[in-house]
């Protein structure tokens, strides 16, 4: 009976300690709805294929790109400029790109 109940405070303990490590690692994000270098709402296609390769590349690898591409079935300038003509104000409903 001790082994039982001294293995549940065990969990209990292991399951605090990892929420009070958990929490700030969720929050590192902040409330920022988009990237801080992100092109502004009047940005060009061009501006936004750039930006947006650039963030692929730095955050998934070389690569990605075309992984990308290929998994969503349209290429980096049609969003571009699907971006640029929808007057784009930060995506997903404002939520960014993170």
């Amino acid at each position: 009976m001790t082994n039982r109940n001294l293995g549940r405070w065990l969990l209990v303990a292991l399951a605090i300690v990892g929420l009070a490590f958990a929490a700030p690692v969720v929050s590192a994000h902040g409330n920022d709805t988009t990237a801080d270098d992100a092109p502004t709402d009047n940005a060009t296609a061009d501006d936004w294929a750039g930006w947006m390769e650039t963030q692929m590349t730095e955050h998934m690898g070389p690569g990605a790109v075309e992984e990308m591409e290929s998994h969503m079935g349209v290429t980096v300038d049609e969003m571009a400029q699907d971006m640029a003509d929808d007057d784009y104000n930060g995506g997903m409903n404002g939520q960014g790109h993170c």
